[in-house]
């Protein structure tokens, strides 16, 4: 059961975990250090930081945080969504979340983000800008920019630097492996 969710950064209205819990069973984990999948990381409302999918429990996910490594559940009425699950609004078309950090990353030189995310929403927009030219200046606010600098921020912080889906062929090889 696999969704495609068009949300801007961070979207208003989130998947209900219960519903995400379905299709979080079908997922292998990649444990190739530095190599994880934007799948596996999530966005929980109400909790701050980005979090690592660990394991599953009864009505519940197991996550750990990126920024201090704690791990924490997350239950049924908490309100995630999974990196991989995001794009961001051009003009055309939505753009993956995945390339959308990978043209940051490439800005950066694969550093933190040169601006900071409490910058003035001129300099946001400016900097999209450079990140993404066709962005729709009317669908992506400010709030989504510095929501993406501060999660760019965070998993270069964590070693996670290759943004970048797997194939399914890769999907297969690793199943194949274990």
């Amino acid at each position: 059961l696999q969704t495609n969710h068009v949300l801007c950064i961070f979207p208003i209205s989130i998947i209900n975990i219960s519903v995400y819990l379905c299709y979080i069973c079908s997922l292998k984990f990649n444990t190739i250090e530095k190599k994880i999948m934007l799948k596996t990381i999530l966005s929980i409302s109400g909790k701050p930081g980005l979090f690592k999918l660990v394991s599953q429990g009864k009505n519940m996910l197991i996550v750990e945080s990126l920024i201090d490594k704690k791990r924490v559940p997350a239950y049924a009425k908490d309100k995630v969504i999974s990196l991989g699950d995001i794009a961001i609004y051009t003009d055309e078309t939505e753009v993956p979340l995945h390339e959308v950090l990978t043209s940051v990353k490439n800005k950066e030189n694969g550093n933190q983000a040169s601006i900071d995310s409490a910058a003035k929403p001129e300099v946001l927009r400016a900097y999209m800008a450079e990140v993404l030219p066709n962005f729709d200046r009317e669908r992506v606010y400010p709030s989504d920019i510095k929501k993406l600098i501060s999660w760019y921020n965070m998993l270069i912080a964590a070693g996670i630097t290759d943004f970048t889906p797997q194939d399914k062929t890769e999907e297969a090889e690793t199943e194949t492996e274990n």
